[in-house]
């Protein structure tokens, strides 16, 4: 099975600290993203990307392989369908860092599988995802990531 990868870059007006929590703080990942991103952040613990919604549905499960706060946060990435199943999860690494007064955060999501459903879902969630993030910090709003394009 081929393998893909996809990187994206983004600088925010914030400090590392308030990045890496923003990722990590259930609270406000439901306010940018929609789920809360639920988990005790220690490497080998479960976690979970839960839609705030009545159901609370779990959307993508995984585990923490790595957690250095503010600076880098590796985390395993898969649906809850296919969690017990290992060779089917992908990877997503966050690395913050300070940038001339701002941050540089990169998210590099590895390990998908090439032409597969999960690549083109992460193709399109990962900008608004982190636009809206970025939109947060700097702002106090986020943006709707559930903004359908308007047909021409």
């Amino acid at each position: 099975m081929q393998k893909s990868s996809f990187v994206y870059v983004t600088f925010i007006r914030s400090t590392p600290q308030k990045v890496f929590e923003a990722l990590t703080d259930p609270a406000i990942t439901k306010k940018y993203w929609g789920h809360e991103n639920v988990s005790d952040w220690k490497p080998g613990s479960k976690w979970e990307h839960v839609r705030d919604n009545a159901d609370h549905n779990v959307n993508i499960t995984g585990n923490v392989i790595e957690c250095t706060p503010p600076s880098r946060l590796v985390v395993s990435w898969s649906s809850p369908d296919s969690y017990a199943d290992t060779q089917k999860h992908s990877r997503v690494t966050y690395e913050i860092t300070e940038y001339e007064g701002m941050v540089k955060l990169a998210v590099h999501h590895d390990e998908l599988e090439k032409g597969g459903s999960m690549e083109q879902g992460i193709s399109r969630g990962w900008p608004i995802v982190l636009s809206s993030l970025k939109s947060w910090l700097e702002t106090g709003e986020a943006i709707d990531i559930f903004a359908k394009p308007k047909a021409a």
